[in-house]
């Protein structure tokens, strides 16, 4: 065991903690029995403090490897530590791909499930917790194998549940069969929200994957401008040559902190004016390839310290297709504000799934990345709390370092549901985080 400091991928919240590398479900059992408050952690990803615990014991997963073999219907048993990038290191030679990935490859599948995550294609797709088959699960009640039809109140309390249900240690899901490691991908510019929004409403469904990058830092008739990009997997048919070739490492990484308020509104409205006038107008059946189409920061190691030493927020929140002024509304509030989001990424939401603290609903998406800094930003914040709530939203556990205990209970209404299930399993509240913490959903 060895103390660290350990901090989400947004760097706003360390806390030091014991962390263990259990490398099997008998040395995480055996952790379990012996009281210790405790939180599961994969390789860091999540932006705030769930996957950390201050005075606490956090268990790596990263040892909980191994990867089955594929089987002909694409099932596929893995350890909970293996990451995405691991898995498709294996998967795609042999022409499978994960069902769905967020917007980086560098997540534990153990984290993904935690988080419930979502990509590009949840308006056709679902969540990964929708390709989730059966899980292996410690928990402080004992082991639990739990699936939709096996447990399934325990199991959908651990889809999205931030590891608080117990430590995942292996997962068995289905992967989607490919032709190609290429994506055949449309893109259009927009020259407002209203456009792209609309454009999205009504031509999403054609793609099974869809996903704009909005300029919240312009005003008036080009508030919102976008570059949507909208794709599928290109078959042996659509190419000259097919192959089958898993993204390679990257090759560059940033080696220091950059300095405190290189990310300014000046810079972050040159860096979008170029962005904007850079991509086509349209530009149809473009050949692209997986991981510059799911995973561009991935091309970057360590991409998170261009935030400096203060770091950064990011905000996601998802509200009902009813409530879609709900985003206008938010990129107004930013745009006058002149707090600058130097990434905002709109997506479109499918039906939600049982996960209890899942968090995609039926509608939109919209996720900001905040320089931490500027003076207004905690109003700004509180601000857009207020405006997710009013429409009926919620706000992005993995994402989150910030909100309160009492938005969280009205954002999450099934809320009640997942403790009645983590108190049968964890009457003690051994299991917990700094996020469950700050949320009250533990005790101190």
């Amino acid at each position: 065991m060895t103390r660290q400091r350990l901090v989400g991928w947004g760097r706003t919240t360390p806390g030091m903690s014991e962390v263990q590398s259990p490398a099997s479900e008998d040395l995480v059992a055996r952790e379990m029995t012996l009281g210790s408050r405790t939180i599961a952690r994969g390789l860091g990803r999540s932006y705030g403090d769930a996957a950390q615990l201050s005075g606490g014991v956090v268990l790596s997963n990263r040892a909980l490897g191994g990867i089955g073999a594929i089987a002909p219907d694409g099932v596929v048993t893995l350890g909970a530590g293996v990451s995405i990038d691991e898995l498709l290191a294996v998967a795609i030679p042999q022409g499978w791909f994960v069902p769905v990935t967020p917007g980086t490859r560098q997540v534990t599948i153990g984290g993904a499930v935690a988080a419930d995550v979502h990509g590009k294609n949840h308006h056709r797709d679902g969540s990964i917790g929708d390709h989730v088959l059966e899980m292996r699960l410690v928990t402080p009640a004992g082991r639990f194998s739990v699936s939709p039809s096996v447990e399934p109140d325990l199991f959908w309390a651990t889809i999205g549940g931030m590891g608080l249900t117990g430590v995942v240690t292996t997962v068995t899901l289905r992967l989607i069969k490919i032709e190609t490691d290429r994506i055949l991908v449309d893109t259009h510019r927009h020259s407002n929200l209203d456009d792209v929004m609309s454009a999205m409403s009504d031509g999403d469904d054609e793609y099974r994957y869809s996903v704009a990058w909005v300029d919240c830092m312009t005003k008036g008739a080009s508030m919102g401008r976008a570059i949507l990009t909208r794709g599928d997997h290109a078959t042996r048919r659509d190419l000259a040559s097919a192959s089958l070739v898993a993204p390679a490492p990257a090759r560059l990484r940033v080696p220091f902190n950059a300095p405190s308020g290189l990310l300014n509104p000046l810079s972050i409205r040159a860096f979008n004016e170029v962005w904007f006038r850079s991509a086509p107008q349209s530009r149809e059946g473009e050949e692209q390839s997986l991981g510059t189409f799911f995973h561009p920061l991935d091309g970057v190691n360590d991409w998170n310290r261009l935030y400096g030493r203060r770091g950064f927020v990011q905000y996601q929140f998802a509200v009902a297709d009813a409530q879609a002024e709900c985003v206008v509304r938010a990129i107004d509030r930013l745009s006058s504000s002149g707090v600058a989001s130097f990434l905002a990424v709109l997506k479109r939401f499918g039906p939600a799934n049982h996960g209890m603290l899942s968090f995609p609903l039926a509608g939109w998406t919209l996720a900001l990345d905040l320089p931490v800094g500027p003076s207004a930003l905690p109003t700004v914040l509180d601000d857009l709390d207020e405006m997710v709530i009013d429409a009926g939203g919620r706000v992005y556990l993995a994402k989150d370092s910030r909100l309160n205990p009492e938005a969280v209970r009205v954002m999450y209404p099934r809320l009640p549901h997942f403790l009645d299930v983590k108190n049968r399993i964890d009457p003690r509240h051994q299991l917990a985080s700094d996020l469950a913490r700050r949320l009250q959903l533990v005790g101190k």
